[in-house]
């Protein structure tokens, strides 16, 4: 029995979500529902034109992969993270939210921070629920290799890639690193596309972080459309195929395709009334990791997945309290 149900790699960002409106982004000049890179100033000019809604903001540990793995880790699954953050506040927080979680990290051993900033992502929250990410790297920027605990790896089922990590060259080489590993030691390994700007503009370096197939890969359906160049679902389906021996698509609020390397299972939406966006696609990833890991079927993990997603959606923030993964976990199985 291997020690980690799944060990994760991504970028290591402290969230804060705010609230604005559709003007407000035109004003900002902020691409709309996409995760946008910027430098340091300008998120500081951003964080200066929301200077009056600061004080209803909010700030949590995230970054798509720390999302997925620490939901993952509250529904039960046994996690480890590799990911880079600074010696200053940020740092801390984000540590100790990720210990908080029950995951355990690079960073759990005698691995010393380095001076520098913490990655921080900018939420902004707009009227129809959508969210817009404006990220600044940090530190994260020059995740490697280094950070990488091969011996966590090889003691996983599961080793799970965010697809951010191709728009760094040490986070892609540390990406493609990790999945070299877990092949090696007869490990699964799973990814994410993370946002169709990594699809549209960092094709080639997502094909080198997939390399010849992975086992499981999770999109939403304008990311799988983009990689397949087509405005066709079952285009895009056979085009996944190539790539990847099982997936999930994600339809927003049509629920979801699971692909379990035979059959094509169509999951079924459990409909809300969608406040906050942020997070629905990493709680989509977290709830399948832990069900194909813990002995469900992959139509199964796909029924959690989105029981789990839908209930991210409909408040505020990336992630699920502790208690609410119970909840849903208790709810699932009985509904089985």
């Amino acid at each position: 029995m291997r020690k980690y149900h799944v060990y994760g790699i991504g970028n290591a960002l402290v969230d804060t979500e705010i609230e604005v409106t559709d003007h407000e982004l035109v004003a900002m000049g902020v691409e709309k529902s996409l995760m946008t890179l910027v430098d340091e100033p300008r998120q500081n000019e951003l964080l200066a034109h929301l200077s009056n809604h600061l004080v209803a903001a909010s700030r949590a540990s995230g970054g798509s992969g720390a999302n997925s793995i620490i939901a993952a880790s509250n529904f039960g699954a046994d996690a480890f993270y590799s990911c880079k953050v600074a010696t200053d506040d940020n740092g801390d927080f984000y540590l100790h939210d990720m210990t908080e979680a029950g995951v355990d990290t690079n960073f759990s051993s005698a691995a010393e921070r380095e001076e520098g900033t913490t990655g921080r992502c900018l939420v902004l929250i707009s009227p129809d629920a959508e969210r817009s990410m404006n990220s600044y790297l940090g530190i994260s920027e020059s995740l490697s290799v280094d950070q990488l605990n091969p011996d966590a790896i090889a003691a996983s089922e599961y080793v799970y890639l965010e697809g951010y990590l191709v728009t760094s060259t040490t986070g892609r080489a540390a990406a493609i690193k990790t999945r070299e590993i877990a092949e090696q030691y007869g490990v699964k390994t799973a990814m994410s596309f993370s946002d169709p700007g990594m699809v549209e503009f960092f094709r080639d370096g997502l094909k080198d972080m997939l390399g010849t197939q992975i086992d499981l890969l999770f999109c939403n359906e304008t990311e799988a459309k983009t990689w397949a160049e087509t405005e066709s679902i079952d285009t895009a389906v056979t085009e996944l195929r190539r790539v990847s021996r099982t997936f999930a698509i994600t339809l927003g609020s049509e629920g979801s395709l699971v692909y379990d390397g035979a059959e094509l299972h169509r999951i079924e939406p459990h409909r809300v009334t969608a406040i906050d966006t942020n997070g629905a696609g990493d709680m989509y990833a977290g709830a399948f990791l832990y069900a194909i890991t813990h002995g469900y079927s992959y139509a199964q993990a796909g029924e959690l997945a989105s029981v789990a997603s839908a209930q991210v959606v409909a408040q505020y923030g990336p992630r699920l309290a502790a208690r609410q993964h119970v909840g849903l976990l208790q709810a699932f199985q009985n509904q089985l």
